[in-house]
Formats: C-alpha cells, sequence, structure tokens
C-alpha cells in the first residue's frame, strides 16, 4: 500500500515535469489529469515553437526527472531506429552526474561487496572522485604491489530504485499504448523492457569485466589497442576494480589543434583499423566510443574504457554489411532493398516495387560521389528511416552499430579529414567475402549454400508429394487472415455483449416491479419492496452503469498523435 502510494506521487512528479516543457497536450487529450488532479492553468508554447523545440524540451525532461530516465534517454540515443535525428544528437548530450558520495560510504560498500576491509585490500584510495555518476562512483587506488588501479563502486540501493523506476515506466508505457496512435513497430513497453535488460546488464559489473575480458582476448597482438585488466581477486557484481590506463582522453585532444607526442593522422588510422579489426574480424564491438571513452596513450595507442554498451555481429551480420556497402557503391536498389528486408524484421506486408523506388531515389542524390564522399551517418539515417517508414524493425545490434559508425566518423573528420576509409575497408571486405565463397573453407558460405541446396533437393520431393496427398485427400486447408473482418468480428461481438448485458438488466427490472406489485396491498396502499426485488434492481443497476460507461468512455478516451512533437 505504502508503495503504490508514492508510485502515484511520483507518477504525479512525472506528470508535472511533462507539462511544464510542453508536452502536457498528451495529458490533457489522454484525460490522465482527471486520475492525478487538476494541474494549475499557466502558458503554453506555441505550436510553432513546440515543434522547434521538441527535442531539446525532450532532453530537459529527461535530465530533470532523475538518473533511471537520463540513463533512458542515453540508452535511446544510441538508437537512431526509434527517434528522428534531432533527439538522437540532443540526447546525446545527456550528462549523467550525481553527488558524490561520501569517503566512508564508499568504504563500506567495498567492504560489502568484496567481503573485506577496504584498508586490507587496498593501501590507498584517492578521496576525490575521479567521476560520480549515478549508478556508480570511480576512484584512483592502489593495490599492495604498488599497482595502479581504478575502483569503480555501485551506489547504495541503485538496483531496486531502477527496478521501481521501471516498474512504473511499464505502467506508463501500456498506458500511451492505449491512448497514442504512433506507438509503431516500437511499442512502448517494448522499449522499457529492452531498457530494463540493458539496465540490469550495466548494474551486474561481472557482465562488464567479462566484456572487457574478451575484448583483451581480442586484441591481444594489436600494440596500437590497449584495454585494462580487470583484478579480479578485487571485483564483484557492485565493485569493479581495473589497471589504470594512463594517457590523454581524445576528447582534449579533439578540442586542441595540437598535442605534443600526438600524430592525428596516425591516431586516426588507429582507430579506424581497431573499428573495422572490431567490425569484420571479431564481431564484437564497442557500442559507445565517443571521445571520453578513448584514452589516447604513449606512442599513438588507444586506451578503451567503458565496456558497459557492446553489440555482437555474427558472420552473416557481417557479410550482409559488406554486401550492402557494395550494393551502395553500385547504386543496386534492388540488392539494397533486399538487404534490408532480409536483415530486418517487416511488420506487415510491405510493397517491393516502391520501397525499391524509394531506394532509387536516395542512392540518386549520391550520383556521381565516391564512396568515401559520402556521408555514411546522414545514409544511413536516410535508410533507417525508410525502413521504418515501410515497417521494417532493424535488429538492436544494427541501430548500435549506426550510432556508433556515426561517432567514429565525426572523430575521423576532425583528426584526419582526408583519410581514405573505403582503402583501409577494402582487406577486411575482401577477406570476409573469400571465406564466404572459399570453397576449401569448412566455414565458407559456397560449402554451406551448397550443402543447403543439397537439402533442399533432397526435402522438396517428399514436401510436395505430401501438397498433392493432401489436396487428393480433402485434408488441405487454405487459411485467410483480414484485419477488416476481425475487427467488425470484434465489434459485432461487443454489440451482443450489450445487447445481453440490455436484456438481462430488462428482464431483472420487469421482474422486480412484478414482485412489488404481488407484495403490496391495494387495499391499504402500502407498497412492500421484497429483498429479490431489491437485488434484481441493484444487479440491473450495475449492468446499465457497465453498460452506459463502456460506451462513453469508449468514445472518450482517444488516441492522441505525437507526430506533431518530432517534426
Amino acid at each position: 500500500m505504502i508503495q503504490a502510494v508514492k508510485d502515484l506521487q511520483r507518477l504525479r512528479e512525472i506528470s508535472v515535469v511533462v507539462v511544464r516543457h510542453g508536452f502536457g497536450e498528451l495529458l490533457d487529450r489522454s484525460r490522465l489529469w482527471d486520475v492525478l488532479g487538476r494541474r494549475e492553468p499557466g502558458d503554453r508554447p506555441s505550436p510553432a515553437e513546440m515543434r522547434a523545440t521538441s527535442a531539446r524540451r525532450f532532453r530537459e525532461t529527461l535530465a530533470e526527472l532523475g538518473p533511471t530516465f537520463i540513463k533512458l534517454g542515453q540508452i535511446l540515443s544510441s538508437r537512431p531506429d526509434i527517434l528522428p535525428p534531432d533527439f538522437i544528437a540532443e540526447l546525446s548530450h545527456l550528462q549523467d552526474r550525481a553527488a558524490p558520495m561520501a569517503m566512508e560510504t564508499v568504504l563500506r560498500l567495498i567492504e560489502q561487496g568484496l567481503g573485506r576491509p577496504a584498508r586490507e585490500l587496498f593501501t590507498y584510495i584517492d578521496p576525490e572522485p575521479m567521476a560520480s555518476a549515478s549508478i556508480a562512483q570511480v576512484h584512483r587506488a592502489r593495490l599492495s604491489d604498488g599497482e595502479s588501479v581504478v575502483v569503480k563502486v555501485q551506489r547504495p540501493a541503485i538496483e531496486q530504485q531502477i527496478r521501481s523506476d521501471t516498474d512504473l515506466l511499464f505502467y506508463l508505457a501500456r498506458f500511451l499504448e492505449g491512448v497514442v496512435e504512433e506507438t509503431g513497430i516500437y511499442t512502448p513497453t517494448g522499449i522499457v523492457t529492452e531498457f530494463r535488460q540493458a539496465m540490469l546488464l550495466e548494474l551486474d559489473f561481472e557482465n562488464e569485466a567479462s566484456n572487457i575480458a574478451e575484448f583483451a582476448h581480442n586484441n591481444e597482438g594489436r600494440e596500437f589497442v590497449v584495454v585494462p585488466k580487470v583484478i579480479r581477486t578485487h571485483s564483484s557484481r557492485t565493485v569493479l576494480t581495473l589497471h589504470e590506463l594512463v594517457g590523454t582522453k581524445l576528447k582534449d585532444v579533439l578540442e586542441r589543434r595540437e598535442t605534443p607526442g600526438i600524430d592525428r593522422k596516425v591516431l586516426a588510422r588507429h582507430i579506424l583499423d581497431a573499428a573495422f579489426q572490431q567490425l569484420f574480424v571479431d564481431g564484437f564491438f564497442h557500442g559507445d566510443p565517443h571521445p571520453g571513452n578513448v584514452i589516447v596513450m604513449d606512442g599513438n595507442r588507444l586506451g578503451l574504457i567503458d565496456f558497459g554498451l557492446v553489440g555482437r555481429l555474427s558472420k552473416a551480420m557481417q557479410e550482409s554489411i559488406i554486401l550492402l556497402v557494395l550494393a551502395i557503391s553500385l547504386r543496386d536498389p534492388d540488392t539494397v532493398a533486399r538487404l534490408l528486408y532480409k536483415v530486418g524484421i517487416p511488420d506487415e506486408r510491405i510493397n517491393l516495387h516502391q520501397f525499391r523506388a524509394d531506394i532509387h531515389d536516395i542512392l540518386d542524390r549520391y550520383l556521381g560521389l565516391k564512396l568515401s564522399e559520402v556521408s555514411s551517418t546522414t545514409l544511413l539515417n536516410e535508410l533507417t528511416d525508410l525502413a521504418l517508414k515501410y515497417k521494417i524493425k532493424i535488429p538492436k545490434e544494427y541501430a548500435v552499430l549506426s550510432k556508433a559508425s556515426a561517432t567514429t566518423e565525426g572523430i575521423l573528420r576532425q583528426l584526419d579529414p582526408d583519410l581514405d576509409v573505403v582503402a583501409v575497408a577494402l582487406p577486411y571486405a575482401k577477406r570476409l567475402l573469400w571465406e564466404r565463397y572459399n570453397p576449401s573453407s569448412m566455414s565458407g558460405g559456397a560449402l554451406r549454400l551448397l550443402l543447403q541446396l543439397q537439402g533442399f533437393l533432397q526435402d522438396t520431393p517428399q514436401q510436395l508429394s505430401q501438397i498433392l496427398m493432401d489436396l487428393e485427400g480433402g485434408k488441405f486447408h487454405v487459411t485467410v487472415r483480414n484485419e477488416d473482418m476481425a475487427r467488425l468480428n470484434l465489434n459485432v461481438k461487443a454489440l451482443g455483449i450489450l445487447v445481453f448485458m440490455g436484456s438481462i438488466a430488462s428482464g431483472l427490472i420487469a421482474g422486480a416491479f412484478s414482485l412489488v406489485g404481488r407484495a403490496s396491498d391495494p387495499t391499504t396502499g402500502t407498497t412492500h419492496w421484497p429483498w429479490p426485488a431489491l437485488f434484481g434492481l441493484a444487479l440491473a443497476a450495475m449492468l446499465f452503469g457497465a453498460a452506459v460507461t463502456w460506451t462513453l468512455l469508449s468514445g472518450r478516451l482517444k488516441k492522441v498523435s505525437v507526430r506533431r512533437f518530432l517534426k
């Protein structure tokens, strides 16, 4: 009961913040204020101002709502398949900062997480935190052997807070699905479910430690990539201890025109090589390679940190990316359409002819340009928007990769605008295509294709024979589905229920007054109300009330359009 009251109060706080930032029409038209209490009247932005500033106001709304919503915004900023580009750009500026915890609290949490006093595990812990965010706080420290490390300590009760907030988000998501028109192929409940899973993974530092170990294994022998070593004896689910990487943040390098000891061209080539190796060799990539997560070390080496968000690509996904790039370079809309349809998850049957025509229009805009002159960020955004227009759901891995690619491209353009990306990518593409079509390799695509063809030729006669036997025996059935007929069927069922309820209620009323008439004494004028009659009238009133409420509210709780806020 106490938690329910807290949730209702938190829901009202969220609603007040939403209205303050100009999204109150959603609540007004959905009649949510009838439940939470009428808000005080205030000035509203004009429609033109709302359209021009919707992305900024959305970011400010999430920032004001606190840590859980800030994290939601940061995760959404890596999903260009869900939000428009201007929203993605705004959410990329969300800062996850929190007041630092007291040193006594940090020492207590380390002891709780590792089972031993912090003073026994570390000879020194810097009382000044390196970073203080909503989920964890990071301190420099030193082990007994003198090794410099960083310790990431999870805030107390943050998991309970995340679970409570996401439970409330689930209620809000279900509500939005009932009152908002454009829930589309990404439903609010689906987004909240994915967010909750991502947050629970991020709260598990053992998962991040596993990601770091895998990255370290993949980058063995690559001298220009450095991954911090995990100190397993000093790490747990809530405490993570890593070897400290010493260098200059890439963010600082980009802000300066020149940095002593750093060759910007060499650094750009290292970043590009590291990205392509993660993408085409490892199939395991850093999902958030922004300049704050990259440390430039001596010798223009790259130190990678923060492995909470990663992506994985299967061989089939890697091959699809290569084929898509080749199709774009050859201006082949048919192949681009087929690949997008193949890698995506269509929500409904699409008009492939029109889909190919729209892709042809996009590719025509880049006619005459070399592939290296095309902005991959712009092109990917256009293809993603087109896929969403035709309700083709893009898998999460491609969406995260799209955001990571855009971030990497922005870094490369600042470091070395003349870098030939295509020349660097060509060897990786050749290797993948050779592995696919090399018959001598057991993993070769040509051998797999032959095996699949052999299975198809072997199974097809038996399947055709089964179909013919079913036709001959009258067992072959074809099911036809029509959404309009299904909707009409539901309306007819609803009408039937209303008529049935009305008939029962009318019968109860007639029977009740019949009992009253028999029980009354006409000679004395006394009216008697036996309890069966009263019960019948009460039940009839309940049935009529339910029918009237259903009829009235089903027409008043209209879905609202959010398209005006996204334009």
